[in-house]
């Protein structure tokens, strides 16, 4: 317990430290990466925690931003005075409130239909904001300042990133406080056997409503946050898109972890802010990472973390080091081969390259990768990437296998040392 609080003031003194000696494309990309770590932690109250699967909370993302744009907007038009940093709570009201109605028909289903029925009303809002002009702004969405409050601006971005860590930092923590509850063991009892909470006497729906409202309510804070950063939003906040993103941060962290999604959102978007830089294609790498994680490690990367965490006393670190050091140079052969073909491909079916061979009379002139040039017909070219395909084929079985053994290891002596412990537990019990 010491140790993870530990881990968490070292993690919250470099987030409170670092940002203000980085230039304002890392602090944006950071603001961005907190709000998308409370977006995947209000989402994982309902998937990871009750166990209801929505294809689309980006409603209440949404209802949460333009709920406070209309705020922002009240502000700086001086119909009304209100503090720029309890700007948020706009957002959580309306998430409460939407989520409270929305949840009401949502959760009378259950599996698949209630994710249909989300992903509907998702899909209604986004229908219906470009049309509403009065409380979307149509096609064009709604635009507000941010006004200056006790002696703040807040009109430079590091600023708007410490009153987005201030109010994730609260949000998490509250909702970290809530699994400490009843209410919140029920909402795990919910997930495991709906059935046996109805025998004991609970209202499953009305239940499911609350958890329902309680999500939406703080993925309503997170779309206000980006509204307070943005200081814009449109109709694109309800899109399948938003949704989508959120169920890749959850799963990928690892939903059944409390800290999972907000591991896994913090990777994808600073991921997306430095890769969308060099290449267009980052989107297909994205994709192959979350395919990647739920083939081979479905409990997510903080789950991964967790596993070793608790056998850590009865790891051999010599022995799963080299399992590691085989698995890394498979997956960098495999990965270098993939980001050479992809982008040589990228390149070379790309309307400038297209261009370039219109004026050399359709001559294919060489590409530019990497630093070097590469024929397009020369076989060198593709020798690398073949070279590099064959050797992480070649020690893809060996390293499977030097994983899966040294884990089989590892496991039997966990296993081991806890019937041991519970022989030593029985025995002492027998003597009293």
């Amino acid at each position: 317990m010491l140790a993870r609080i530990a881990l968490i003031a070292g993690l919250l003194i470099v987030l409170i430290a670092v940002p203000p000696f980085l230039g304002i494309g890392w602090q944006n990309a950071l603001t961005n990466m907190l709000i998308a770590s409370l977006f995947a932690m209000a989402f994982n109250l309902l998937v990871g925690q009750a166990g209801l699967l929505s294809f689309g909370h980006a409603a209440f993302f949404g209802v949460g931003a333009f709920a406070t744009l209309h705020l922002m907007g009240a502000i700086e038009d001086r119909i009304i005075a209100f503090p720029t940093p309890l700007l948020p709570l706009a957002g959580a009201v309306a998430g409460i409130l939407v989520g409270a109605f929305a949840g009401y028909f949502a959760t009378m289903r259950s599996g698949v239909y209630f994710a249909l029925v989300t992903l509907a009303i998702a899909e209604l809002f986004h229908s219906l904001a470009p049309h509403w002009d009065g409380l979307f702004g149509g096609e064009a969405g709604l635009s507000s300042m941010r006004m200056p409050w006790a002696g703040l601006t807040f009109g430079s971005p590091l600023q708007v990133y410490y009153l987005a860590l201030g109010w994730t930092v609260v949000s998490i923590f509250l909702l970290w406080a809530y699994t400490r509850t009843a209410f919140g063991r029920l909402t795990l009892a919910l997930r495991d056997n709906e059935q046996r909470v109805r025998f004991m006497g609970y209202n499953a729906h009305t239940t499911k409503v609350i958890i329902f409202s309680i999500s939406a309510m703080f993925s309503g804070i997170a779309g206000a946050l980006l509204a307070v950063s943005n200081e814009t939003a449109n109709y694109s906040l309800f899109s399948t898109h938003v949704s989508a993103q959120v169920v890749l941060h959850t799963f990928v962290g690892g939903s059944t972890v409390f800290f999972g999604p907000a591991i896994g959102a913090s990777i994808f978007t600073l991921f997306a802010f430095y890769i969308s830089e060099v290449t267009r294609t980052w989107l297909l790498y994205q994709g192959l990472i979350f395919v990647l994680v739920m083939l081979y490690a479905p409990q997510g990367i903080g789950g991964l973390v967790q596993t070793h965490i608790q056998h850590w006393s009865k790891i051999s670190w010599p022995e799963l080091g080299r399992a590691y050091a085989v698995a890394a140079a498979v997956a960098v052969c495999l990965t270098s081969a993939l980001v050479f073909v992809v982008e040589s491909f990228a390149i070379i079916f790309s309307p400038e390259y297209a261009a370039v061979r219109g004026r050399l009379d359709g001559a294919w002139p060489p590409f530019k990768l990497f630093g070097l040039e590469w024929e397009v017909f020369s076989p060198f070219t593709w020798i690398i990437p073949l070279g590099l395909l064959a050797v992480g084929l070649l020690l893809l079985p060996t390293a499977r296998r030097m994983l899966r053994e040294t884990w089989n290891h590892i496991l039997e002596r966990a296993e081991a040392a806890r019937i041991a412990k519970s022989e030593i537990q029985l025995a002492g019990a027998v003597e009293s």
